[in-house]
């Protein structure tokens, strides 16, 4: 960002910047639940306990490689991690920084990560704002493997001249508490207010400031810093903003801005509403999130025609839902009709989550079955695949709206059981017609006239 809101920051950095208040997340499971789980590492442990408080200056402002664990206490996959985990700190100590962050309790930070799924491990090299998620084994052995290996990576980029330390120290200079840039945080004023925000098909998060407010002084490296990471996780479908109040008085009074920072959110169409978050980056980049996944439109159901379709469908999302339905002779158009219906609800309900959903008549794609173990089942049947770790889970209850709902809510969480995809990669697909809506008609046979057969003559008995 350039002009007035740049210069604001400039002058506010001579007497320094302090972040807001953090606010932690409350467990689903309960109080009790919680406190009867938790406590995976501890201080005799090599592996360092990160939280909203401490994780900006133990990572975002480090040079270091780290290696981090998004968990939750009540995780299956995320006890059974625990060992290897503390092994892989002990055998990284002094090399790679190797950390862990109780997402459940802090879900603002698993949040800002893109963290949907328990546990999910992330490396965070030269760009502190963009980790990358570590796809290899869950053995202590292979996470150190491929710790090492980004190692060697940050080694060479740093070697050629790429990457000169963390992105958060070029980005703020040594005066700043940031980690994104100021150029992300759009300088709106009375001229361009109206073509930015309202005419705009965006959600904007509007800070309105004053230069001299302390608490605006508060605010700003984190408003910078989440601006940079929504302006990323939501390719620019979320923006934030700041008008100088003080200088840009039209737009300040249209609103009624009588305090600051006052912060609104603004929907196409939609009266502006208060924010009513947090102030640290962390909840910002949370609530941002959730506004990107509120305007965003339920994933399109598709029938699975082309490999394309279920490559675009399942590699572009952290999961594709794949429902297998009876033949179209079995069921009738109504039926089939009536299948569709709960995956559209369910599309709808989940769809916070951005998965793929995808269907295809029992038969047509012999080989998905296959690598999915469907046949064994029967009809219909359904999987959810994450393409980036080749693991399905199938559904084992009812194919029902109540059945759908446990079983991915228990994949949403980290619960219940997984297996590989057969092969190891998505199986070949077979180019079909689409559903053309309506009922099955059975083959037509061919007609035989038997007029000129004498069948008395084959059936000829002697007489006793």
């Amino acid at each position: 960002m350039v002009g007035n809101y740049t210069a604001r920051a400039d002058w506010l950095r001579r007497s320094g910047a302090a972040s807001g208040p953090i606010s932690a997340g409350h467990g689903i499971l309960g109080s009790s639940l919680a406190l009867a789980v938790q406590g995976f590492y501890s201080a005799s442990d090599d592996v360092v306990e990160l939280n909203p408080s401490n994780f900006n200056r133990e990572v975002v402002q480090s040079d270091s490689l780290w290696l981090i664990e998004f968990y939750a206490p009540w995780c299956g996959h995320c006890q059974s991690l625990t060992a290897d985990w503390k092994k892989t700190a002990t055998a990284l100590k002094g090399i790679v920084k190797v950390g862990a962050v109780d997402a459940d309790q802090h879900k603002s930070l698993g949040g800002q990560y893109g963290v949907r799924g328990f546990p999910t491990i992330k490396i965070f090299g030269a760009n502190k704002n963009k980790p990358e998620d570590y796809q290899g084994g869950r053995s202590s052995q292979a996470i150190v493997d491929g710790a090492l290996n980004s190692l060697r990576s940050l080694v060479k980029e740093r070697l050629s001249g790429r990457s000169g330390g963390s992105d958060y120290s070029r980005q703020s200079g040594s005066g700043g508490g940031g980690g994104g840039s100021k150029k992300d945080v759009v300088e709106l004023t009375d001229d361009n207010f109206d073509k930015m925000v309202i005419d705009s098909d965006d959600v904007w998060l509007v800070e309105f400031f004053a230069p001299w407010c302390g608490h605006c002084k508060n605010l700003e490296p984190e408003w910078a810093a989440a601006a940079t990471i929504v302006k990323d996780q939501t390719k620019g479908k979320v923006r934030l903003g700041a008008v100088d109040a003080t200088v840009h008085q039209g737009v300040a009074g249209r609103y009624g801005i009588r305090g600051f920072p006052t912060i609104k959110v603004f929907r196409k169409g939609e009266e502006p509403e208060d924010y009513q978050g947090g102030r640290s980056r962390s909840d910002i980049i949370a609530a941002a999130m959730d506004l990107f996944s509120d305007s965003a439109p339920v994933a399109e159901l598709l029938e699975i025609l082309s490999e394309d379709v279920l490559k675009k469908n399942c590699e572009d999302y952290q999961l594709c839902v794949i429902a297998v339905l009876p033949h179209i002779l079995d069921t009738g158009a109504a039926g089939r009709n009536g299948y569709l219906e709960v995956m559209k609800k369910m599309a709808e309900k989940y769809k916070k989550k951005m998965w793929g959903w995808l269907w295809t008549e029992g038969g047509a794609q012999m080989q998905l079955e296959a690598s999915l173990g469907i046949g064994g089942f029967g009809y219909p049947a359904m999987a959810a695949i994450n393409s980036r770790k080749m693991k399905f889970a199938l559904l084992k209850g009812s194919f029902s709206e109540n059945g759908i709902h446990e079983f991915l809510r228990d994949l949403s969480v980290g619960r219940g059981s997984t297996a590989t995809v057969g092969g190891g990669a998505l199986p070949k697909i077979n180019v079909v017609e689409p559903w053309d809506g309506k009922d099955g008609e059975l083959p037509v046979e061919d007609e035989y006239d038997l007029s000129d057969v004498d069948l008395d003559e084959d059936f000829e008995k002697d007489e006793l």
